[in-house]
């Protein structure tokens, strides 16, 4: 029989956004295998986003896809339609889509600056903007914004990127000091170098890898454990927080 220790996430409903591959995918299956139905989105990979909705279903919980580009405020209303209609309320919201390019800054466009920003802040925006009402239904809601260790540190031809993911922190500050008392908490998790097939889109560098205290890079399942961890009834007491887990490359 399953229990509740079991099946915490029970009854709620997550989002997940850029949940095809990698951390988003890993942090969509966790929050299933905790009890979780999910709404994932991708903006393109449709076949990837249906496997992940595949075994979700295969856990015995809902999954709804729901295609769509989060820089554009249409379609982002549009998504948050779907994912309501789909279970009629959204729990928890993990703005994960992001892309990650590389370029010296003094060849850097406006266009490839605000692309970069476009993505991973204005996105994480307009997802919470247009979430946020369902939570506020229910007087409970967990924002979790997946930031990246760069904004804490710089990188060499990434500062859109850098300038980006440190956006995120003071953005989940933000929704931390004005929604607390309506039951809605809001975190940022900071993934370090993480290791597995990366997007043609990721910039990693590899001299980065030296520079990491346990002497490796993090796996996937690491980081999205962290995900869900935060999203579980034990972080019910933790907002406005920037969590790391890069193996000591960054220490606060």
């Amino acid at each position: 029989m399953t229990t509740t220790a079991q099946q915490p996430l029970a009854g709620r409903v997550a989002m997940v956004t850029g949940a095809s591959r990698r951390i988003g995918r890993a942090t969509a299956l966790g929050l299933a295998e905790n009890g979780a139905d999910l709404i994932i989105t991708a903006r393109s990979a449709r076949d990837e986003i249906d496997a992940v909705a595949a075994e979700i279903r295969a856990m015995g919980r809902r999954a709804q896809v729901v295609m769509g580009d989060v820089t554009d405020e249409a379609e982002v209303t549009r998504m948050a339609g779907e994912a309501r209609s789909a279970f009629g309320r959204v729990d928890i919201l993990v703005n994960n889509a992001a892309i990650r390019r590389q370029s010296p800054l003094l060849d850097m466009s406006l266009q490839e600056w605000r692309e970069i920003h476009s993505v991973i802040l204005d996105g994480a925006f307009l997802m919470t903007r247009a979430i946020l009402p369902a939570m506020l239904e229910n007087q409970f809601g967990v924002i979790l914004n997946i930031g990246g260790v760069t904004g804490h540190i710089g990188a060499v031809n990434r500062a859109h990127v850098c300038s980006a993911k440190a956006g995120l922190v003071g953005f989940t500050k933000a929704i931390a000091v004005e929604f607390a008392d309506r039951g809605i908490t809001a975190n940022t998790l900071v993934p370090g170098k993480i290791g597995g097939q990366r997007s043609a889109t990721s910039g990693a560098s590899p001299a980065m890898s030296s520079e990491i205290l346990l002497g490796r890079e993090g796996e996937i399942s690491e980081a999205a454990g962290m995900a869900v961890a935060l999203c579980l009834p034990p972080a019910r007491f933790m907002t406005g927080q920037t969590v790391h887990i890069s193996g000591g490359l960054y220490i606060p």
